[in-house]
């Protein structure tokens, strides 16, 4: 680029501009500058962001080979580096628990790294090193397939606000303290535990994303949560306890977020929710900020999981959308006991309606009674309603046709409301 003609317009802008654009390259075309001129030879050693991944390297079909080029290629760039590292991102399949890792860290550790993301491959989980916890000034944390050990000396992660763990091996008392420890916690997603009681410390936690088996879990100072995402597996020894438990398990999760602004509920979260509850009741709180809830398996059979969704729905006077799929054995369903409760006082009080709903999805649908009667309660009380999409699952065939003589007979408080009937 050292260019006779005219003025070398790319290597004269500031440097802040051209870290910009090296931190847009792959890695390893970034450092492949250092080739251009002198004035390029060192410009990558001073990104802020370094990002890798599989292709950092030449691949090949010897994975052992591959897997030591990624290692050679990160030590000689970390070591060549000069200055400060804000963000390292390794996300590879090759690399397994490699030796340098724990180098890496300790290195990172001196840098004032602030964001860490780890994804490894498949195989040998890799056991995070005690430095990991002196990157003091870390905003964010992603640890993919790791153990994680809290040491004695850990004081928390003052600077974090998004952690992300995912198939990470760690003791149930270390993860509510490494959780609570975290004062500006914003965002927090656990994937894939296993039996896992969980109480949350997070005064700050704004979104929350959860998906295992997950025995209980307990919200005790979360009064700014907006959006949690929550799916729920479960095993024999899970539904023993489930049966076994005698506590309240919607006002354990629910009872303290009164700012929730998106709930996301899939397999078996009503089922949890239904825990301990046996009527309507009054909450002790309005959730006036939820806009959107979507309940995914919901039993219809089950008339606790009903007034979960009655209860949710029902306290959440500014609901711009509800999204509800079934799950009823439709054989069971159909007997359908106590139909009279749609009639009963709590739910026919012409004062109540669902004030700003205008979109209602009903998916996975058997046509049972109760399914039924859920639509016509929300289709007569819901004046601003303009669609209700209503979708058979795929495993009913009979009885299409009768649902949809029965949907379109119903009453519609809004004008506008239109019925959609998915046959696919």
């Amino acid at each position: 680029m050292d260019n006779v003609l005219g003025p070398d317009l790319i290597s004269d802008l500031p440097q802040s501009i051209i870290e910009i654009i090296l931190t847009k390259l792959p890695i390893r075309d970034a450092v492949r500058t250092s080739i251009l001129s002198s004035k390029w030879r060192y410009r990558w050693a001073t990104l802020t962001h370094l990002v890798f991944d599989d292709k950092c390297v030449t691949l090949s079909h010897d994975k052992a080979l591959v897997e030591n080029n990624v290692a050679k290629f990160i030590t000689r760039l970390l070591f060549l580096h000069n200055g400060p590292i804000h963000k390292f991102m390794l996300s590879t399949s090759y690399l397994q628990s490699s030796p340098d890792m724990d180098q890496w860290l300790l290195f990172l550790s001196r840098k004032d790294i602030k964001e860490l993301v780890l994804e490894l491959g498949e195989g040998e989980w890799f056991r995070a090193p005690s430095c990991l916890f002196a990157c003091r000034k870390l905003t964010r944390l992603e640890l993919v397939r790791c153990e994680l050990d809290l040491p004695p000396t850990f004081k928390g992660f003052m600077c974090l606000k998004y952690l992300n763990l995912q198939q990470v091996l760690i003791a149930p008392d270390a993860i509510e303290c490494l959780i609570s420890s975290c004062p500006l916690l914003e965002s927090l997603t656990l994937s894939y535990f296993d039996s896992l009681a969980l109480t949350i410390h997070a005064p700050n936690l704004k979104y929350l994303c959860l998906e295992g088996e997950f025995k209980d879990i307990c919200l005790e100072n979360t009064p700014h949560l907006v959006a949690i995402s929550i799916a729920m597996y479960m095993t024999d020894d899970i539904a023993e306890h489930f049966e076994q438990s005698s506590s309240c398990n919607f006002d354990k999760f629910l009872g303290g977020v009164s700012c929730l602004e998106r709930l996301i509920g899939h397999i078996y979260f009503t089922k949890y929710l239904s825990i301990g509850n046996s009527d309507l009741g009054k909450l002790p709180i309005t959730y006036h900020r939820l806009k959107l809830i979507e309940l995914y398996q919901v039993s219809f059979e089950d008339m606790k999981e009903i007034l979960v969704v009655l209860r949710l729905i029902v306290n959440s006077p500014n609901l711009q959308e509800l999204h509800i799929s079934g799950s009823s054995n439709s054989i069971v369903a159909a007997e359908a006991p106590d139909l009279d409760f749609w009639e009963s006082e709590s739910l026919s009080d012409s004062g109540f309606t669902f004030g700003k709903l205008k979109i209602a999805k009903i998916t996975d649908m058997s046509g049972v009674p109760h399914e039924m009667e859920f639509i016509k309660f929300i289709l007569g009380k819901s004046p601003v309603l303009e669609i209700m999409s209503v979708a058979p699952g795929v495993y009913v065939t009979d009885g299409r046709l009768n649902m949809l003589i029965e949907l379109v007979r119903f009453r519609r408080a809004s004008a506008k409301a239109e019925i959609i009937f998915i046959q696919d």
